[in-house]
């Protein structure tokens, strides 16, 4: 689903942002990325939807290379994956359903398509009774389940998550982290950077941890520490 082969970026300002980072993530994966702000996290990836793209070295998803990819043609890639930010970024103009909709009428979607996306959407997140209700109504659980939806109702085949709950309450972490596991099940691959350690030792899903640009663990037992090691096996 996910790879990456010897991978740099380096910004117009000089920062080194990742430095040789080769990583496969197979597709219906459930991974953290985890390491202290500024390790290279969220710049991994905002690669993997084409916000940025890598000084050196290749990206891949889902068969796909984003190096080569033209920009006309980066649209249509992101239709196929789904983001979802710490601070949410809903319209709060717009109702929960419209913030939902928007995602696809951006796009093009017909509007038949939009009203039967729409509902299935919030069902999945337990918001279809809030669906008139504008972000200031909602708790801050809520504008984060209604930002998932939206990144759900194009049935993206990955799902981008860069702290999703680092504004949330324990309480509501857990209900976030809960979703984004059935989510998973259902066949979603699914990266999440987190600084949370407890979520991640509880959950036991596979942790990548960066450390000044590169990849310092690999640990498919779920440990946000992991081994000192640099662990990089080979994936297909």
């Amino acid at each position: 689903m996910i790879h990456l082969q010897d991978v740099s970026l380096t910004y117009p300002n000089g920062v080194r942002a990742l430095e040789s980072v080769s990583l496969t993530i197979e597709k219906g994966s459930f991974v953290f990325l985890v390491g202290h702000s500024g390790t290279g996290k969220s710049s991994l990836l905002r690669m993997l939807y084409r916000e940025e793209v890598s000084t050196s070295g290749e990206v891949w998803v889902d068969a796909v290379c984003l190096n080569r990819l033209k920009r006309r043609d980066v649209p249509r890639f992101r239709r196929t994956v789904g983001v979802v930010f710490q601070d949410f970024k809903l319209l709060p103009n717009k109702s929960v359903w419209e913030n939902v909709a928007f995602a696809l009428q951006v796009t093009g979607v017909p509007t038949r398509e939009i009203v039967r996306a729409v509902p299935r959407a919030l069902d999945l997140v337990g918001l279809s009774h809030k669906s008139r209700m504008f972000p200031h109504e909602l708790s801050g659980g809520e504008q984060q389940r209604t930002a998932i939806a939206r990144a759900l109702v194009r049935n993206p085949k990955l799902l981008i998550c860069d702290e999703p709950t680092g504004n949330l309450d324990p309480t509501t972490t857990n209900e976030i982290m809960e979703l984004l596991m059935r989510i998973n099940r259902k066949g979603t691959t699914i990266v999440v950077a987190i600084h949370n350690q407890a979520v991640v030792d509880r959950l036991k899903r596979r942790v990548i941890r960066l450390e000044n640009g590169r990849i310092v663990a690999d640990d498919e037992r779920g440990s946000y520490f992991g081994d000192e090691t640099p662990a990089l096996p080979s994936r297909s």
